[in-house]
């Protein structure tokens, strides 16, 4: 899985060549008169396990040839660029060691030998004279293998010194650095771009030996950065012999890339987050193309680009003004990040079009694209102007005329101009084709059928009254007048005592009259001035005693009374409003209001309000729910006071904004209020007697309750003018 790229680099390269040996003899012919260089002879031979290949062309090569390799499945790729193919064939059966076969293939002015193995091997290329010859060691156990390429690599990428000696490079410093996306870059800087460079993953750490290369006694140390908070907790850089040893140890589940660009080498390693709709693990963030291994010495950039389109199958068309060569050593990374390494290194930027990539300079496309642009400017101002009308529907004519001619818009060109007719509706504008396209367009966008809300509201209002009274009265009553002289009487129940005449009503002060009538008068004194019961209270007990002559009385008075009171009124509006349209609905009535008179002025009436009103401002939502802006208010005179005769008015009112479901109901708002009060009458002194002083004085307890519920339902209707 991890090399699958590959195989799609290696087809593209060898471009099925057994069965287009006739197109591509063609080919090589037609790309030989155009090819300065040629290969004449192709020999194998095997010596002692090791396998050699000797490449005879017309020219000798001032260097070995590019190469690259591929894992899954095991070849070896080697570009000459410059030559053509003049074996007459294309494939080579082979059938030694661990070569199967070569693949000879030209495309345009250059030649890929690609040797198709059993299992990947160590490699050696050195040119002599007219001839490259290839060695091909045999593939052994895991760690004689790992030996063998680094010592190849070393043998292939070191530099050379004019006595054949190979030189040793340095490392120059190495840092640590937090990426953007958390990922932990290790940076090391070489002395030289041709440092043979060994990546292994070993057990839970990543090991990178520079070969033949020395490390600085400073830079011999173990680093500890966890406090970057990436994947990496530490790293380790010491001699090995003639290498040097980069261990980099992360924690966790991780995934690395590493890639050279000249003097500079970057091992990357990011944390690996799991997706358990994926069935492999792992990605390179804003990278998604299939991975690629490359190893050029001294390449061309333009025939890199070259490998990267055999790769991906995408045509790329190179500016004359790409030039240079680039050293680039990358381990598995995806394609599109290896453009952009191989871009960015070159001061270069591309542009897509479909499956064809132009790539030039960055001066040079941004000086292009800016050509065309005033180009099409220049265009725009030499266009003939055309005048169209257009229709608006549904919306204000007006208003899109007053974005039209503001200053900040975009739409019209500065030749362009718009009229509105008000009657009509309509809008015509005068500007260039172009632009008269786009005010269609936006005329369209915005003139649609506006869709509508039916909202309900439910204003709740519950009140719950209780009161309870109890209390004692105790009376006395004397008949005889207590004479003080001088015609001064005093007595005792009655500041006059007589009787009721049973016919007119009157008191009677005669001393002869009926017992029941002066029982009843004395039973009426002692309740119809209480004040804290009516004239005829309910459960009340009364009894009084009196002597054998009927001139004294003793008269105890119980009295009780407990309330309870519940009400509830609902009052529901309707109202139905276009989207983002504000709608007011009002019911109740008006109180007048009389203001009094000032020296010779009249008395003014005004009038308040006391309505029930909702408010309501509704926005539809892309996902089909409905956002509220909403106020209710429900005003209340109050007739049982009064000032200056006015009375007052009790205002419960609710304003938010909130956002419901469609068909939905969401309580908006809650008003509760409790009162509770307690009154006790009591005769003085004896009233505050303990225990006894309870037939002297009478308690009242009131409790009042009243809860105000404000409940929205919107409903959106369709266009059908039904509700959905």
């Amino acid at each position: 899985m991890k090399h699958k790229g590959m195989i799609a680099l290696l087809f593209a390269a060898i471009t099925l060549v057994a069965p287009a040996t006739a197109v591509f003899a063609q080919s090589a012919a037609a790309a030989t008169k155009e090819a300065a260089n040629r290969i004449e002879n192709l020999e194998v031979s095997q010596q002692g396990g090791s396998v050699y290949l000797k490449i005879t062309l017309k020219d000798p090569l001032s260097s070995p040839p590019a190469s690259f390799s591929v894992a899954n499945p095991a070849r070896i790729a080697f570009d000459f660029p410059g030559t053509s193919n003049g074996l007459g064939r294309t494939q080579q059966v082979v059938e030694q060691g661990d070569l199967r076969s070569a693949n000879i293939v030209q495309v345009g002015d250059r030649t890929r030998l690609v040797l198709n193995m059993s299992k990947l091997a160590p490699f050696d290329t050195r040119v002599d004279g007219r001839d490259v010859i290839i060695s091909l060691a045999p593939a052994g156990s895991d760690v004689a293998a790992n030996t063998q390429v680094s010592q190849a690599l070393a043998n292939f990428a070191a530099p050379k010194r004019p006595d054949g000696a190979a030189e040793t490079s340095s490392v120059r410093d190495i840092n640590f650095r937090r990426g953007k996306d958390g990922e932990g870059r290790v940076v090391v800087q070489l002395s030289s771009p041709d440092t043979g460079i060994d990546i292994r993953q070993q057990g839970g750490n990543v090991v990178v030996e520079f070969l033949k290369t020395s490390l600085p006694e400073h830079l011999r140390r173990r680093s500890d950065v966890t406090d970057f908070a990436t994947p990496v907790t530490s790293m380790t850089a010491q001699a090995q012999g003639d290498n040097v040893r980069l261990v980099v140890t992360p924690n966790g589940k991780w995934e690395h890339n590493a890639y050279q660009s000249d003097n500079q080498f970057v091992l990357e390693v990011r944390r690996v987050v799991e997706d358990p709709n994926k069935l492999v693990q792992g990605g390179r963030g804003q990278y998604s193309g299939e991975k690629l291994s490359l190893n050029f010495q001294n390449i061309d950039v333009r025939s890199v680009l070259q490998v990267i389109a055999d790769f991906t199958n995408f045509n790329i068309i190179t500016s004359d003004s790409v030039q240079g060569n680039l050293t680039l050593r990358l381990k598995d990374v995806p394609w599109d990040q290896a453009l952009d390494i191989i871009l960015q290194s070159k001061g270069l930027d591309m542009r897509k079009s479909g499956n064809v990539i132009w790539i030039a300079p960055s001066e040079e496309l941004a000086t292009r694209e800016k050509l065309q642009l005033e180009s099409k400017a220049q265009i725009g101002d030499l266009e003939p102007l055309q005048t169209e009308s257009f229709q608006v529907n549904y919306h204000n004519a007006k208003e899109i005329f007053e974005f039209l001619k503001s200053k900040d818009q975009t739409v019209l060109s500065k030749r362009g101009s718009v009229v509105v007719d008000e009657r009509s509706n309509r809008l015509f504008v005068t500007d260039v084709s172009t632009r008269l396209a786009a005010v269609a367009h936006l005329i369209k966008e915005i003139d649609t059928v506006p869709r509508q809300v039916m909202i309900e509201a439910r204003v709740v209002e519950a009140n719950k009254d209780f009161a309870r009274e109890l209390g004692v009265r105790l009376g006395y009553g004397d008949r005889k007048d207590k004479n003080l002289g001088d015609g001064a009487k005093i007595g005792f129940g009655s500041s006059e005592f007589g009787s009721l005449d049973p016919q007119s009503g009157a008191i009677s002060t005669d001393p002869d009259a009926p017992i029941s009538t002066i029982i009843r008068r004395v039973g009426e004194s002692a309740t119809s001035g209480s004040g804290f019961l009516p004239a005829t209270p309910f459960g009340a007990l009364n009894l009084t005693l009196f002597n054998r002559t009927l001139t004294r009385f003793l008269n105890l008075e119980l009295a009780a009374l407990e309330s309870d009171g519940r009400g509830r009124v609902v009052s529901s509006p309707r109202i139905l409003t276009a989207n983002q349209v504000e709608a007011t609905i009002k019911q109740g009535q008006e109180i007048p209001y009389v203001t009094p008179s000032s020296g010779t002025e009249p008395p003014t009436v005004s009038f308040k309000d006391a309505v029930l009103m909702l408010k309501v401002r509704p926005q539809i939502t892309p996902d089909g729910r409905v956002q509220l802006k909403v106020e209710v208010s429900k005003d209340r005179a109050d007739f049982s006071r009064s000032i200056l005769g006015n009375p007052p008015i009790d205002k419960k009112s609710v304003t938010t904004e909130v956002m419901v479901e469609n068909g939905g109901t969401v309580v908006i708002g809650g008003v509760f209020e409790e009162e509770e009060s307690s009154n006790v009458d009591r005769v003085p002194l004896l009233g505050e007697i303990p225990y006894l002083g309870a037939l002297f004085r009478t308690t009242t307890t009131t409790s009042a309750r009243r809860e105000l519920l404000v409940f929205i339902t919107p409903r959106i209707v369709s266009d059908a003018l039904t509700l959905k």
